[in-house]
C-alpha cells in the first residue's frame, strides 16, 4: 500500500494507541500473557487496510475477516503460511471467504519492516487488539476482556465517515453493572459470571433479529405482576431454572450447555410481548403484556445516552427510542424500579433501560456498539 488513505484512521488512531496503553498496563498486573500494543502508526495502516477491504467482492460476497495484531509465537496452535502474505485490501478480501468463520483470525506483524499477515490463529492474547470487518465500511476495534472470556470488549466503531470511541467504566455512573462490566478494566477482572450471562443473552437476542423485551425481575418478589396483563398465557410453572443451575457452584456442566440453555431463553423473546425472569436466571413466563398498573403515572420522558466519548445525554420520550415495545419496556422500568429491562429492535438496535435514582427517572442505554 501507497499509505492510508481513510481519513477516520488517522484521526483516530492516537486515542486507540492510548486505550490500548492504558488497559495493557492495568492487565499487566493480573496476566501474564497481556499484550503487545500497536502504536498509533499500525493502529492507522491496520484500519486503512481493512476498511478498503471491506469494501471489496469475492465471488459477490462483501468480506468478513479479523485482524489480531500478534506475533506467531503468541498464538497456541497457529496455522502459518510459508510466505507471510501482504496486508492490502484486495489481499484481505481474497482470503476472506477461508476466515470467514466466527473465532478464526488472520494474525498480523511486522515481518521485514512493513505489517504482513503471517497465518491464522483461533487464541489472542489478553488485550491484543483485534479488528473486525462486520460488514461494507463497519469496523469493530476489540480486545478480550480476560484469558477465561470468550467476549471480546469493543474499543472503537468506524462506519463509514464516522467513529466511535467507548467510554472507560471509570467515565461511568450510576451505571447499570451489565454496562460497567462491557466497560470494566482488566484489574478489576469482574469475573462474575451473572454478568457474562446477561451479555450472552443480549448477544442471543440480538442475533435472532426479530426484536424481543427481557425484563429482569428481583427474586422472591411478586410485585411484578402489577405490570403484567393477566392471565399470562406462556407462564412457566415451576420456573425452568436450568440456566440458574448451570450457573450453582455444584453444577459441572460443560460450557456448551451454558450457550444452548441461553439460546433457549433468548429465542423466547422472539415471541410477541416480553420474556420475564428472575434475577437468578429463572424462567418466569414468556410472551407477557406489559401493562401500567393503576394510579402509576404514565412514562412521559426518559434519559437516553450511549457509553461514547463525547456522547451526550438526552431527555426523550420513549416513543423516541423506538415503538410500543420500547415504550412498554421503559413503563415497566418505571413502576418496577428494581427491576430492568433489554430491549432488542429488529434493525440491530438495542437498548438497556434501568431506573437511575440519580435522575429520578428510567434511563435508556444505547449498547448495541457494544455488542457487535
Amino acid at each position: 500500500m501507497n499509505g492510508p488513505s481513510y481519513p477516520a484512521a488517522r484521526v483516530y488512531a492516537g486515542r486507540i494507541e492510548q486505550h490500548f496503553l492504558r488497559h495493557l498496563k492495568d492487565a499487566a498486573g493480573a496476566s501474564a500473557e497481556a499484550g503487545p500494543a500497536p502504536d498509533a502508526n499500525t493502529i492507522e495502516a491496520l484500519v486503512d487496510a481493512a476498511f478498503w477491504a471491506s469494501l471489496q467482492r469475492e465471488e459477490g460476497y462483501a468480506p468478513g475477516i479479523s485482524l489480531a495484531f500478534m506475533p506467531p509465537e503468541r498464538s497456541l496452535r497457529p496455522m502459518l503460511f510459508q510466505q507471510a502474505l501482504s496486508l492490502g485490501p484486495r489481499a484481505l478480501a481474497r482470503l476472506a471467504p477461508a476466515v470467514v468463520r466466527p473465532g478464526i483470525h488472520l494474525g498480523v506483524w511486522q515481518l521485514g519492516g512493513e505489517l504482513r499477515v503471517w497465518g491464522t490463529t483461533r487464541d489472542v492474547p489478553t488485550v491484543c487488539m483485534v479488528l473486525e470487518v462486520v460488514g461494507p465500511g463497519h469496523l469493530v476495534v476489540k480486545h478480550r476482556i480476560h484469558e477465561d472470556s470468550t467476549k471480546f470488549r469493543n474499543v472503537a466503531v468506524f462506519e463509514g465517515e464516522q467513529a466511535k470511541i467507548m467510554k472507560g467504566r471509570a467515565q461511568l455512573d450510576d451505571a447499570p453493572p451489565l454496562l460497567q462490566y462491557l466497560l470494566g478494566q482488566e484489574s478489576s477482572r469482574l469475573l462474575d459470571e451473572t454478568d457474562d450471562v446477561l451479555l450472552r443473552l443480549a448477544v442471543s437476542m440480538r442475533a435472532h433479529k426479530r426484536g424481543g423485551t427481557l425484563l429482569v425481575v428481583p427474586s422472591g418478589s411478586d410485585s411484578w405482576r402489577e405490570s403484567i396483563v393477566h392471565p399470562i398465557v406462556y407462564a412457566v410453572d415451576p420456573p425452568f431454572s436450568e440456566l440458574s443451575d448451570l450457573l450453582g457452584e455444584a453444577s459441572d456442566g460443560p460450557r456448551s450447555d451454558l450457550a444452548r440453555v441461553v439460546d433457549e431463553i433468548a429465542g423466547l423473546t422472539a415471541v410477541d410481548g416480553a420474556t420475564l425472569i428472575t434475577d437468578r436466571y429463572e424462567l418466569l413466563a414468556f410472551g407477557v403484556k406489559i401493562g401500567r398498573p393503576d394510579g402509576r403515572p404514565r412514562v412521559e420522558r426518559v434519559m437516553v445516552s450511549e457509553p461514547v466519548e463525547d456522547g451526550v445525554a438526552e431527555r426523550v420520550t420513549p416513543l423516541h427510542l423506538g415503538g410500543t415495545r420500547h415504550n412498554s419496556a421503559a413503563q415497566f422500568t418505571q413502576d418496577q424500579k428494581g427491576a430492568f429491562a433489554l430491549v432488542a429492535s429488529q434493525d440491530g438496535r438495542f437498548t438497556l433501560m434501568a431506573w437511575s435514582e440519580r435522575d429520578a427517572m428510567v434511563h435508556a442505554h444505547r449498547m448495541e456498539s457494544l455488542l457487535l
